[in-house]
């Protein structure tokens, strides 16, 4: 009698794993692009004046803008109609190196350069969205998270200033 009662604990005790486990990866399924991504309101009333304002915050942090990614130009010329959405390839060039002149670290320059939108929402304003480099970074360990959390939160300062 003892035995089948332990049985039916362990049983159950191995479904009970087993169903938090679904659960867990069901909830993760549908949270994580949530916490992927950040979008924040900016602080100022039209777009012209958000891309001006970033464009000058990002020079005065010592970034470089590689590219800027005209979205609504580049769609008008396929026949799209579409607001405005700038998309903005940063690099800092000490960042950069210290993951780049490791040959392991190079997985990740397919996410290099950092990119950085800006556009328009039906809504009237304007919005500055990105991934959470920071929260990416931390899988990778060693030079890789170091090196990412700290460009991160330098880049987030620069977000800061332009975002309410």
């Amino acid at each position: 009698m003892e035995i089948i009662m332990n049985k039916q604990v362990a049983i159950a005790g191995i479904g009970g794993l087993v169903a938090g486990l679904i659960v867990m990866a069901i909830v993760g399924f549908y949270s994580l692009p949530g916490m992927m991504m950040l979008e924040d309101q900016s602080r100022y009333d039209d777009f012209d004046t958000t891309v001006e304002q970033f464009e000058q915050k990002v020079r005065d942090a010592g970034w470089s803008i590689l590219t800027v990614h005209d979205m609504q130009e580049t769609l008008k010329g396929h026949g799209h109609d579409v607001k405005s959405v700038k998309i903005f390839e940063l690099c800092s060039a000490r960042y950069s190196a210290e993951i780049l002149k490791l040959d392991d670290e190079r997985i990740v320059s397919p996410l290099m350069p950092c990119r950085i939108a800006i556009y328009e929402k039906n809504d009237g304003n304007t919005y500055i969205s990105r991934m959470d480099s920071e929260l990416l970074a931390r899988p990778f360990g060693g030079v890789i998270k170091d090196v990412m959390q700290v460009a991160a939160v330098e880049i987030e300062d620069v977000i800061k200033q332009v975002i309410r």
